[in-house]
């Protein structure tokens, strides 16, 4: 049988660990959902809702927040997300950078973590604000690129650009899990292989609808362009 590992000072290391981070989940709502160009709608919510299984089979913190719910005009988390994550109450705001909310910031400071997950909707606004300030106020900040979306791709790749020259590393949701987990004869290796055979048959099925529809949508314009004689 192999052996595990030794594992490094986890709190101290320059990688992540379910010790050193802390996940934030930024307007992760139906409205903002409908905003999204910049990536398949399922994809993203697929990627999204495996990050919240990741925060829960590693055991690490997080700070869950939505725009506008008190105000009325938007509704909370989407339903996917919160059964995927442990439960929690939310952080509403009034603030479309969820960094001038003191709620939010004192949620993350209590943690004690200096380095944040940061993922969110819209890519440009609600993910892009807080990861500047931040890492302005001392943290790393680690974007979820293929959790996060933009109202269109452009928007979501300059609002990468952005963060990442101004000290952000990016990184995407399996990397990430494979960079907690590290070894797999150390605890969790069981969660992570469930999380990660669900997220490939999901990914799977998602490609397998999207080639139908461009197989369904080729061949209906190919019989709006005969012409009957």
């Amino acid at each position: 049988m192999a052996l595990v590992t030794s594992i490094r000072n986890a709190k101290k290391d320059h990688l992540l660990t379910p010790e050193n981070s802390v996940f934030a989940f930024i307007d992760y709502q139906p409205e903002q959902f409908r905003g999204v160009t910049s990536r398949n709608a399922g994809e993203l919510l697929l990627n999204v809702v495996t990050l919240g299984k990741i925060v829960k089979a590693f055991n690490v913190p997080f700070v869950l927040s939505t725009v506008g719910v008190q105000l009325g005009v938007n509704s909370g988390t989407h339903k996917d997300l919160v059964d995927a994550l442990p439960p929690t109450i939310e952080i509403d705001r009034t603030t479309l950078n969820s960094w001038e909310d003191e709620n939010f910031i004192s949620a993350i400071a209590r943690t004690g973590r200096k380095k944040i997950v940061m993922a969110g909707l819209w890519t440009e606004v609600c993910v892009a604000y807080p990861t500047l300030d931040a890492l302005k106020d001392g943290y790393e900040v680690y974007p979820v690129i293929d959790a996060i979306g933009g109202v269109t791709k452009e928007t979501h790749e300059i609002a990468v650009e952005r963060m990442i020259q101004a000290g952000a590393v990016p990184i995407t949701a399996l990397a990430l899990a494979c960079e907690l987990q590290r070894d797999w004869a150390r605890g969790h290796g069981h969660s992570l292989r469930t999380i990660m055979q669900e997220y490939f048959r999901q990914m799977r099925f998602l490609k397998e609808k999207a080639r139908e529809y461009r197989d369904f949508d080729r061949e209906d314009s190919n019989k709006s362009s005969q012409v009957t004689l």
